[in-house]
């Protein structure tokens, strides 16, 4: 009974990451879906087979749920400035937005 349950969690984790994906178009979300599943899985084989097997494949699921999502949590290398912007002493000179006046900003 357990083995047909964990067999169908997975199958659902492997449809549900696949349509996260797809609906939400962000590949980082669709993996986080499966692996979250995909523990769940590994947990109840663990709970109706107790035993080092069962125990190695739990262990497994969850170190590499946590190694994905420590990959995934940080940004894309292109997603923006490598560096912050710098904070220039004449932006004073700059036109502001409201007035077309120069002058500081907040003064």
């Amino acid at each position: 009974m357990t083995g047909a349950l964990v067999t169908a969690v997975t199958a659902l984790a492997l449809v549900a990451g696949v349509l996260t994906t797809l609906t939400t178009g962000a590949l980082r979300s669709g993996v986080r879906v499966l692996l979250d599943l995909l523990t769940a899985a590994g947990l109840l084989r663990l709970a109706g087979e107790p035993g080092w097997n069962g125990l190695a494949g739990a262990v497994a699921i969850i170190a590499l749920r946590q190694l994905l999502g420590a990959a995934l949590s940080r940004p894309p290398p292109w997603s923006g400035r490598q560096s912050p912007a710098r904070c220039a002493e004449d932006d004073h000179h700059l036109p502001l937005a409201s007035t077309g006046e120069t002058g500081k900003a907040g003064g």
